[in-house]
């Protein structure tokens, strides 16, 4: 089994009872085809970098996932016809990172 980093960019206009959708949808997929999710983020909405299908915003969620190629081959054919998805991108890595959480907010720095 090979461990992959899924990161998915939603319409900003997506709901959160949409997002959850989403996550579910994803997920039973992924299960469905032998593999598993180890670690699921919602990064949230955030700014993109330039527009994309005309949004400036996205919302960001984020699967770490062991599986096998075929497994993110079928994950990746669903997210082609999907029309909440503005962009998707998988990255096969060799350890997952299952401890550090990127986008939350840090209280001891605000603080400072």
């Amino acid at each position: 089994m090979n461990y992959y980093e899924h990161t998915l960019i939603a319409r900003q206009d997506t709901s959160p009872s949409q997002i959850k959708q989403l996550k579910e949808k994803y997920t039973k997929i992924i299960e469905g085809n032998e593999g598993s999710i180890l670690k699921y983020e919602n990064w949230g909405l955030m700014q993109l970098s330039y527009l994309i299908k005309k949004n400036k915003k996205g919302n960001y969620l984020h699967f770490k996932i062991e599986g096998k190629g075929s497994t993110i081959e079928e994950l990746e054919k669903n997210e082609k016809i999907d029309k909440n998805l503005l962009r998707y991108l998988t990255v096969k890595v060799k350890k997952l990172d299952l401890e550090t959480d990127y986008f939350r907010k840090n209280e001891d720095s605000t603080k400072k």
